[in-house]
């Protein structure tokens, strides 16, 4: 590998000494006082290397003041102090501020953006602070606006099922602590336009100017105008979900983040233009770096273009000074200078997704060239003048495509940890799509820089390259979805854990809505789905946590909304999975729409009744308790299945979904045995449920129950939490448990809380 045999390169073992310095400060911290003699020590020991340099204790202090600078960066910061003021329950606040970050706005209205406080008034008092919160107002300000905002101060709520992503610890990085929930716009007043860095205020302008250029004359083309303005300018957030999957599924979503190939482009091009300026090389460094900075901030300043910007600056900056830059050296300079910007950046998974991809490039892609290129390469003895006709181009073409292999083999090698650990996915069909995808992407940049090039002074030929993109564009997301579809080209991983069990059921915690996983060791089946938002916010990204690649089967408990809205969705995203419904006659819009569905897909619905029952695998059968086939209601709650659960020979589980009173008093009529160890049950719309007969009848031992404050009805009655204390009975209440993960064993089964870690045992008295 080149790396061992390069000349000295300074900056990788200072970027690794600043790295162990910063982990060493996450798992040790020091109070204030302890860090204020330690920078004391340092800085006295520091003054006393200059006289006497030696490397490994240059080493040794770089990770010391790293260790010391993270412990700073995180040790009572004002978000931290703020957030101790207002305590843990939500405040009405008014708080004065200004915009340090892109609005985004959300198909909702809703737009969301970080605001640097300068006060906030609190009953009646005016404090002075310079705390960074998260704001979401239906308004339309811009980035350097200062506005006043009345509205609630609420704390960043942690995740509540598994797979969610963790905003808490996202924002909490970047010492964001609370969440300013602005009701209606005129509760945000604008005091001034124009404040903010004028640099990024500059950027910003020139992105929506680049946008709009790079989007003329596309027409009512959204898909694609959100791919080219993603690819280009990095403005990932504007694209839909349903475009960007196949991209994640593939391993091509690199290619709207802002990075190497982006910023190799626009250096090309800018030497371009220096070479037919007659600039001197110096001259050249020096019109070529600052624009490249500039590009990274009108891209976002996101990790991997803040990078390619550094090492890329790093790179043309040897040309200034005459000497020749190492490419691994240029990555760890621009790690170095991240982390001094900002050690958090460590922990974030651009950062450590864009480090590790370009590092294994530089340090696997030539081993990896000479190796494949030792199969069909010309024979190194032959000299080169004789290799002539279709013979030398078949050699440059396999050459060319043994350089990409060689690079995408690497990157693949590099990404796949990480993508594996956070993403729950491996992406075998990447190393053939970004061999196919990357060249057109290539167009795809160097046509949207010549059409932003052409845009002030021709705009008719603008207008031409932009239809060229629009056709690029068009090819490379139908070649995207296409090797998304291909079979065993991704699959999704769960998590490594030890070799469990009979079967695993996860309670999603879904407010009034509900869904059911139940894992068996060769089986997936879920009950209920949850709505449209909440399947595709939280049920979805579960599934792929789970590592479901394959679902069995799906159980609709009845026509709520709230439990079947995501159906049509989960029919897409499983085509073929075996659907249980229930047969009673509803009113329900959405359940008859589903139905309809059912029979353009040609998907035969199994309608199960009371006294049937069907096998979740070996180990587990499942019995319909309710409603028996003739049965009809007006109120969908009142027909919802009930569904006993047997899990071996030991365990059974009762799901009544949003059962009530009146449910629970046929079951009791008919004399069915309805003796479970768990109960999993919603709350009636309009009633009770629980009652006193049917509690004696199942004689559970643990009740896992949705709750919510609004409406009232939703909420779990205090005192009937009380009376199931009263009996020995175990609540897990969700909206204080979050999800509830249950694991079955041969004799025995636990209840784990996901929120707060609680468990409960079949042992427990």
């Amino acid at each position: 590998m080149k790396l061992f045999n390069a000349p000295r390169q300074p900056f990788v073992g200072l970027a690794v000494m600043a790295a162990i310095g910063i982990i060493v400060a996450e798992i040790l911290p020091l109070p204030s006082v302890a860090l204020t003699v330690g920078a004391i020590i340092l800085a006295g020991v520091s003054f006393l290397l200059i006289f006497g340099p030696k490397l490994l204790a240059t080493y040794a202090m770089v990770g010391a003041g790293f260790f010391l600078l993270h412990n700073l960066e995180n040790n009572n910061t004002q978000g931290q102090q703020t957030a101790d003021e207002l305590g843990s329950r939500p405040r009405i606040v008014t708080a004065t501020g200004s915009i340090i970050s892109e609005p985004k706005t959300s198909p909702s209205g809703f737009t969301t953006f970080l605001l640097e406080l300068e006060s906030i008034e609190l009953e009646g008092r005016k404090e002075p602070t310079h705390a960074v919160w998260q704001v979401r107002w239906k308004g339309a300000p811009e980035f350097g606006d200062e506005l006043k905002f009345f509205g609630t101060a609420e704390p960043i709520p942690p995740p509540r099922n598994p797979g969610e992503f963790d905003m808490r610890s996202y924002l909490a990085r970047r010492d964001v602590r609370r969440t300013l929930f602005v009701r209606y716009p005129e509760d945000g007043t604008l005091i001034r336009h124009g404040g903010g860095n004028p640099i990024l205020r500059a950027a910003q302008k020139s992105r929506a100017w680049m946008q709009d250029a790079l989007c003329r004359g596309l027409g009512d083309e959204p898909e694609v105008q959100n791919f080219i303005s993603g690819m280009v300018l990095g403005l990932r957030h504007q694209t839909p979900e349903d475009i960007e999957e196949p991209f994640q599924q593939t391993g091509t979503l690199h290619l709207f983040a802002v990075a190497g190939l982006h910023v190799g482009i626009v250096a090309a091009l800018l030497w371009m233009l220096a070479t037919v300026a007659r600039l001197s090389r110096r001259s050249t460094a020096a019109f070529i770096i600052p624009l490249l900075l500039f590009y990274a901030a009108v891209t976002g300043l996101h990790v991997s273009s803040i990078r390619a910007a550094v090492m890329a600056s790093i790179m043309i900056g040897g040309f200034f000074f005459e000497r020749k830059a190492f490419l691994f050296n240029s990555l760890a300079a621009a790690a170095f200078f991240l982390l001094c910007w900002n050690t958090n950046e460590l922990f974030s998974t651009g950062f450590q997704l864009s480090f590790a991809v370009v590092g294994a490039i530089v340090l696997f892609a030539d081993p990896i060239f000479v190796f494949l290129q030792r199969w069909m390469g010309v024979d190194p003895f032959l000299p080169q003048s004789l290799v002539r006709g279709p013979r030398r181009w078949l050699h440059s073409g396999y050459e060319w495509l043994c350089h990409g292999a060689s690079v995408s083999v690497a990157a693949w090698v590099g990404s796949l940890p990480l993508v594996l650990w956070y993403f729950h996915l491996v992406t075998p069909i990447s190393l053939l799509a970004n061999l196919v995808v990357v060249p057109i992407a290539f167009f795809v940049l160097a046509i949207a820089l010549l059409s932003l090039l052409s845009t002030p002074l021709l705009p008719w030929l603008a207008v031409v390259f932009n239809n060229a993109n629009w056709a690029l564009a068009t090819l490379v997301i139908g070649i995207v979805h296409l090797f998304a579809q291909i079979p065993g080209g991704h699959f999704y991983v769960e998590h490594p854990h030890w070799p469990e069990i009979v079967a695993k059921i996860t309670v999603l915690d879904l407010g009034a809505g509900a869904a059911v996983h139940v894992q068996t060791r060769n089986t997936n089946w879920l009950f209920d789905c949850g709505s449209e938002r909440s399947y595709q916010r939280v049920v979805h990204e579960y599934l792929h946590c789970a590592g479901v690649n394959r679902l069995s089967g799906s159980l609709l408990t009845h026509g709520d909304a709230l439990h079947l809205g995501g159906t049509p969705q989960l029919l897409y995203d499983f085509p073929r999975v075996r659907v249980v419904d229930n047969p009673a006659p509803d009113r329900s819009t959405i359940h008859r729409r589903l139905q309809r569905l059912f029979q353009q897909r040609d998907t035969q619905a199994d309608a199960l009744a009371a006294g049937d029952s069907f096998r979740l695998s070996r180990d587990v059968r499942a019995n319909v308790l309710f409603p028996p086939r003739s049965f009809s209601s007006a109120i969908a709650d009142d027909q919802a299945y009930v569904i006993q659960l047997l899990v071996g020979q030991r365990a059974s589980i009762l799901f009544m979904s949003d059962s009530g009173i009146r449910t629970e008093q046929a079951l009791l009529a008919h004399n069915l045995n309805l003796r479970s160890d768990i109960i999993v049950k919603g709350q009636h719309h309009s009633e009770q449920s629980g009652s006193e007969a049917f509690l004696d009848a199942a004689r559970p031992r643990l009740i896992i129950a949705t709750s919510r404050d609004f409406p009232e009805k939703e909420r779990i009655d205090d005192a009937w939490a009380e009376n199931l204390q009263r009996r020995g009975i175990k609540l897990f209440r969700q909206d204080q448990t979050g999800a509830v993960l249950l694991r079955f064993g041969h004799d025995h089964w636990e209840a784990q809380s996901y929120l707060t870690g609680e468990t409960f045992r079949s042992a427990n008295q």
